[in-house]
């Protein structure tokens, strides 16, 4: 094999989702090696949201090899509205855009990158929604020559990989005492969680999204959320993923019957709770679902060994009894130089929108948007991540 070091640097660009679904081998390679992936840019994530939601003839994913290994990848598509755009492939179900970049070979990698999107951007502003902090996509943003801006994005929660009791012993004293009692509650319950096996994954995904949908009923539910198609997303990307030990599957049962399940991704990077369903009658018996949820998914994110438990999207305030940390998702834009306009224009038209959200919110304090933000991308992960 060629090593990440050596060979010839070439890029290319991919728009028949033939060529990249026979992309997955070493797709997940570079995902694996990529110290800034999250689980959104895992092939098996990538590949079924476009065959739920991509449009024919739109899609364009960068490739840089070295060689013949693949070292660094771009995943986008064509949006003609409002205006020419390359955006992210993953839209607004997902929670994180990154490129992924070879560790072996980073500034290779995001060097011939950025030569392939400054070919493949010729008439167009790149934009990228939601890169965190630490991204790849940030060493891009670095190196480009041409126009570019960034701005804010969502606010998302953060705490260490730590098991839960560790955790609690971080929050005051009072507020430990009460998140101990709460989990004792449940436990009081008898319900017991089990893990969903990659034979089940379809059964278990439906099972899910009968508990979000009645635990949301009467509540403003995502609709999206039940659409046949986020259905097929979720079953063909999650049966990869809980094969591959990229995600996890789990149901909590009492007295044989399922009341509550939850979806969790994870990454090299980090681990979190992407989705969860609850039947409403366990708040008659006082669980804390929140808690309950958050304890499984801790001890998963320490037992992997990742740096980061992302409660994802959303800041709400109550998942400050955890004590996370706030980190900001940033939206970049880029463009060359020739169409430094455009890029001014698109600017404008994201300021606009985003004061517009601010005004809503202001009016309407408990106005949403399909998934609980007012502007831009949804927010998202477990109950203390504010997706519904």
């Amino acid at each position: 094999m060629t090593s990440a070091r050596s060979g010839r640097l070439s890029v290319t660009l991919c728009r028949d989702l033939r060529e990249f679904s026979a992309l997955a081998g070493e797709w997940d390679a570079l995902h694996r090696r990529c110290p800034t992936a999250t689980p959104f840019q895992s092939h098996a994530w990538l590949h079924s949201w476009w065959l739920s939601y991509g449009v024919p003839g739109r899609l364009r994913v960068v490739l840089a090899r070295r060689g013949d290994r693949l070292i660094g990848a771009a995943p986008l598509m064509l949006a003609h509205r409002p205006m020419p755009l390359l955006v992210a492939m993953g839209g607004a179900i997902s929670d994180f855009f990154d490129i992924l970049v070879d560790g072996g070979c980073a500034d290779d990698a995001v060097a011939a990158l950025e030569r392939g999107l400054v070919r493949a951007a010729v008439h167009t502003v790149i934009d990228l929604r939601e890169v965190r902090p630490d991204a790849s996509a940030q060493s891009l943003f670095g190196l480009w020559s041409g126009a570019r801006s960034r701005l804010t994005d969502s606010t998302c929660m953060e705490l260490p990989a730590l098991p839960i009791a560790s955790l609690i012993e971080r929050m005051p004293g009072s507020r430990a005492q009460r998140a101990r009692a709460k989990l004792r509650k449940t436990d009081a319950t008898g319900i017991e969680c089990h893990p969903v096996p990659g034979h089940r994954v379809a059964g278990a995904v439906d099972t899910l999204l009968r508990l979000h949908e009645l635990q949301w009923r009467g509540r403003g539910i995502n609709p999206e959320h039940l659409r046949p198609r986020f259905r097929a997303h979720l079953v063909r990307s999650t049966r990869r993923m809980v094969r591959d030990g990229e995600a996890s599957l789990r149901e909590f049962l009492l007295d044989g019957e399922v009341v509550a399940a939850d979806l969790a991704l994870r990454s090299a990077l980090l681990t979190g709770g992407y989705l969860y369903g609850a039947d409403p009658r366990l708040r008659e018996r006082k669980v804390d679902v929140s808690s309950m949820l958050l304890r499984e998914v801790a001890e998963q994110a320490a037992s992997t060994g990742c740096g980061v438990l992302s409660l994802l999207r959303g800041s709400e305030q109550y998942k400050n009894h955890w004590a996370p940390e706030p980190v900001v998702n940033q939206r970049l834009l880029l463009a060359r130089s020739s169409l430094e306009p455009m890029l001014r224009l698109r600017e404008s038209q994201v300021a606009v929108r985003d004061r517009a959200a601010e005004t809503v919110k202001a009016r309407f304090p408990a106005a949403r948007d399909w998934h609980g933000r007012l502007s831009g991308f949804p927010a998202s992960g477990l109950p203390m991540a504010g997706r519904n």
